[in-house]
Parts: C-alpha cells; structure tokens; sequence
C-alpha cells in the first residue's frame, strides 16, 4: 500500500470515528445517550441549515451548495457525509440528496420548536 493510501485510509478512518453514531461517545456524552448523540450531530456548523433545505426536495450538491450560501464544498461534504452515515440522508439514484425516513421524523419534531421560533420572533419585534 502506499503512502498517499495508507494516508487516505488513516483519515477516512478518524472520519467514520468522529461521526455521531447513538451508543457510542460523542462530543457531550461518554455513554452514547441518543439524544445527546443527535444534539452532537445535529449542532455541527451548518447541519440544520442542510436539513432544513432539503424539508421540501431532493437536491445535488451545487444546488444545496447554491441554497446554502456561504458553505465551502468541504464542509459540506462532511456534513452529507456525516447526516448519511447517520441515516438522515439518503442518496437517490440521480445522485440527490433528501431527507430519509428518520429525516422526515426529525423535521416533524423540530417543527413544534420552528413554531416556537416564529412566535418569538413575533413578540421580539419592534412595535409599528
């Protein structure tokens, strides 16, 4: 094997290991609590806003890139990486990323908190 592969095996290894995965220790958690597990992935930098742009469709990664504006390439691939590995994501077969069944069942219970969200910003505004 050689050293450029044996380089690319090492860190796709320490990727797979610093991937939020419930039952096993992530940042906030030694014992892998499954909610704390999800809030590690979940608060990752961009995380949520990938999720929330895919609630309503399958996009390839220029576009979600595009919709997300502000995000290098590398960030989020990790991102899609690491919501895939999770079971977040899915892949279609065009190649397109959407939210997958725990996907859905997530943005179903983050909308309560959306709502929340909205009627905060509603009280925070200022008075015309």
């Amino acid at each position: 094997m050689s050293k450029q592969n044996r380089t690319d095996s090492k860190t796709e290894a320490q990727a797979r290991r610093s991937r939020p995965r419930p039952g096993q220790p992530a940042r906030g958690t030694r014992t892998g609590r499954p909610l704390l597990v999800a809030f590690d992935l979940l608060g990752r930098r961009w995380a949520l806003r990938v999720l929330w742009e895919l609630r309503e469709e399958h996009l390839g990664f220029r576009a979600l890139q595009e919709r997300c504006g502000g995000m290098s390439s590398s960030v989020l691939r990790d991102r899609l990486a690491e919501l895939t590995d999770a079971g977040i994501l899915e892949t279609g077969d065009d190649g397109r990323y959407g939210l997958s069944g725990h996907g859905r069942a997530l943005m179903r219970a983050i909308a309560p908190l959306n709502a929340w969200a909205d009627a905060w910003a509603a009280d925070a505004a200022p008075n015309a």
